[in-house]
């Protein structure tokens, strides 16, 4: 598979992903309290308004790709594995990178409880990325 279908792989992977492991969790921690949005926000997010299910089904997708560009080039594992990594590196950027550049506290104030908000949200998001992407594979390459 060549390089720039592994990253549309990783993409369409990465934005299954946000839609159904990411906002399921989002979802359930929302009954329990502990968000204070329900699943598949709308609100407008700066600096272009788009809806916040959008913007984070494009940074999900930036993440794909280039999980979808490194993929051959990781460990042999089960790739839910793999994705479990790749969504506590994505919290771990929020938390370090994302969050001080909008003038937000590092890792959400180092609060345990919105910390294990981002883990777990990320985290199962990065787990759907590895269940989902062998479904998107070509059958030639889920066999190998």
């Amino acid at each position: 598979m060549t390089a720039p279908m592994r990253a549309v792989l990783g993409v369409l992977t990465a934005v299954l992903a946000v839609l159904t492991f990411h906002q399921a969790m989002w979802g359930a921690l929302y009954l329990a309290g502990m968000m204070p949005l329900a699943p598949y926000p709308m609100r407008p997010v700066p600096p272009w308004g788009v809806p916040l299910i959008a913007s984070l089904c494009f940074w999900g997708g930036l993440y794909g790709a280039a999980f979808g560009l490194l993929a051959p080039r990781l460990p042999r594992a089960p790739l839910w594995l793999l994705g479990l990594g790749l969504g506590v590196l994505a919290a771990l950027v929020g938390w370090f990178v994302v969050a001080p550049i909008k003038g937000q506290p590092m890792a959400g104030g180092f609060v345990p409880a919105r910390m294990l908000v981002s883990l777990l949200i990320n985290g199962c998001w990065g787990v759907g990325v590895g269940v989902i992407m062998p479904f998107l594979m070509p059958a030639a390459l889920r066999r190998a």
